[in-house]
């Protein structure tokens, strides 16, 4: 019997046997061509073949897990079909007389080479998206016999270096149990998507690949992160133990879907989700979600090589709040820069693109495209509990020029005859350290706060969380943090306002506790993570809460805070 560790990346225990999904060798060789025309041919039926393969997948991938992971083979549509990369291959060939193969591969490792060496992750993520289709085109210009995961048709874990997002979009749920890689991490594409099938996964293990052979008996432990190959009976019972409870315990969750959330003594707090596109609403709504407590715009101008029209994005927000049936929904405005570019815009290049041109600075400055998001979210409040919020606001004259430029496309509309909500309450992002300090300022002119603690911890802490160098440094429960969440929510609650919280944080159940402690009055999280902290705050008193907050306000460490959570007898 064999342990190995890894990175938890989607929940639930998987026990069958080992199938390994092996990558061909891509190795290509310089070659003398005679004929250009002829290989460039090649190439286009190549690009031909890979064409109608990534449609089926994006296909599949829209009906089975919605339009956001969809999103991500029409990037790879776009690469196959982008004259940046394609053009220079076909000048290559004609101009050197080489193999296409060999062309395809050369200009593509340059574009691989220049995206993993950005400093955006956004941009980084594209060099495993290039590597994706060019393997894809590689696979039919060399004839090679590529494995698809589609085709696998019994039960068993797989088992690979990585997994690509085309890999992992065609898991057939009902014979693949669970995955595990040598690579990865919980925000990779292939962990992001396995949480969307349900599918247990443990990845970055660094050396499954090398230790587990095809039929090996494999429990995946994407609970606790474990790998155990060839395990004993007594062993595998004890899993079939820990996957029974496990099913028992969502079963138990589900029967909260209709329930208020409430804690022991009779406070009420909202649990919301997090979304990006309206075909998540779905999840919201079966979760039992009671608002949308985070609606990223960005998706609706990613994958795509112009600007949505104000009607698109209306029909986008019209969707959402139509679906979501009058519970409130929180549209936040455009947060691109940092890990997020749009490459049609061709902004400048930045040193510190997190501390830089981003989210309501671009749109302040670019009042064309601002201006159009505003008009097509107030055409569509009328069609529910619309609440727009602007993100990564660090001045109060940054937020009075984003409600004023509101005000004037409101008068707009209603001078043209379009019916508008007569109020949509407007808040803010906190996500940066000083607005956290003056929180008692914004708060006597924002109708509502809500904490984005995944940069605030980062800025707090002068620590990138995507530098694993200092990961260390990445500390929800830094009393530093606890203070600054602290001091928005007293600021919102002394004006009669309402404080929730958008990060990682408000999903995880060690700061849960401190949370409800605190006073937050909005949760929002992933919508799979909504049913456990119902479970979770219902077994919680506010009044003993407060208590504990109160002790954790007073800690040195975050070590101590965990410490004292961990102490709690529930």
């Amino acid at each position: 019997m064999l342990n190995i560790s890894g990175i938890a990346a989607s929940a639930g225990i998987a026990i069958a046997k080992a199938f390994r999904l092996e990558h061909p060798d891509y190795t290509v060789t310089q070659k003398t061509v005679k004929n250009a025309e002829a290989e460039i041919a090649k190439l286009d039926d190549a690009l031909a073949k890979s064409q109608v393969e990534l449609e089926r997948i994006k296909e599949r991938t829209l009906q089975e897990l919605g339009a956001q992971k969809a999103e991500i083979f029409e990037s790879h549509l776009l690469i196959l079909n982008d004259p940046e990369l394609i053009s220079p291959v076909k000048d290559m060939i004609t101009n050197d007389q080489v193999n296409a193969d060999y062309a395809l591969n050369e200009t593509s490792k340059q574009f691989v080479s220049m995206f993993e060496n950005m400093k955006s992750v956004y941009l980084q993520e594209r060099a495993a998206d290039m590597k994706d289709v060019t393997k894809r085109i590689l696979g039919h210009l060399l004839g090679l016999n590529v494995q698809n995961p589609a085709e696998i048709s019994e039960e068993v874990i797989v088992i690979s270096e990585d997994l690509t997002p085309s890999d992992t979009a065609q898991l057939n749920r009902k014979y693949v149990k669970g995955f595990t890689t040598n690579i990865g991490g919980r925000t990779s594409h292939s962990a992001i998507m396995a949480r969307s099938l349900e599918i247990p996964a443990v990845v970055g293990t660094k050396n499954v690949l090398e230790q587990v052979e095809p039929g090996d008996l494999v429990i995946v432990d994407g609970l606790e992160g474990q790998i155990i190959v060839n395990p004993s009976d007594e062993v595998v019972a004890e899993y079939r133990d820990k996957q029974v409870k496990y099913d028992e315990q969502r079963a138990e969750w589900r029967k909260l879907r209709e329930e208020p959330t409430v804690s022991t003594d009779g406070v009420h707090v909202e649990l919301a989700a997090n979304i990006g596109t309206p075909n998540d609403v779905a999840g919201v709504i079966d979760n039992g979600g009671e608002a949308v407590g985070l609606y990223r715009t960005e998706f609706l101008y990613m994958g795509r090589d112009k600007l949505p029209s104000e009607d698109v994005q209306y029909n986008a927000y019209k969707t959402v709040l139509e679906k979501m049936a009058g519970k409130p929904v929180v549209v936040r405005t455009l947060d691109i820069g940092g890990d997020k570019e749009l490459p049609y815009l061709d902004l400048p290049k930045e040193m510190n693109p997190f501390l830089g041109f981003r989210a309501i600075r671009l749109c302040l400055d670019r009042q064309d495209i601002f201006r159009t998001q505003l008009r097509a979210l107030l055409r569509a409040s009328v069609h529910g509990d619309l609440r727009i919020m602007f993100p990564m606001i660090a001045t109060l004259v940054e937020f009075r020029d984003a409600k004023a430029l509101l005000e004037e496309e409101r008068a707009n509309l209603i001078g043209e005859g379009v019916a508008v909500a007569d109020h949509i309450q407007l808040g803010i992002m906190v996500e940066i350290p000083s607005t956290a300090v003056l929180a008692d300022q914004f708060a006597k002119e924002v109708d509502f706060f809500s904490i984005g603690t995944n940069d605030l911890i980062q800025y707090t802490m002068a620590a990138d969380r995507m530098n694993e160098r200092v990961s260390y440094l990445y500390q929800p429960y830094n009393p530093a943090i606890l203070r600054l969440v602290d001091m928005v929510i007293k600021a919102a609650h002394k004006e009669g306002k309402w404080a929730g919280m958008c990060g990682e944080m408000a999903g995880d159940s060690v700061a849960i506790p401190l949370l409800l402690g605190l006073g937050l009055d909005e949760f929002s999280m992933s919508a799979t993570s909504i049913l456990p902290a119902r479970s979770q705050i219902s077994k919680l008193s506010r009044a003993d809460m407060q208590e504990l907050a109160a002790k954790a306000l007073e800690c040195g460490t975050a070590e101590e805070v965990v410490a004292l959570v961990e102490a709690i007898q529930v």
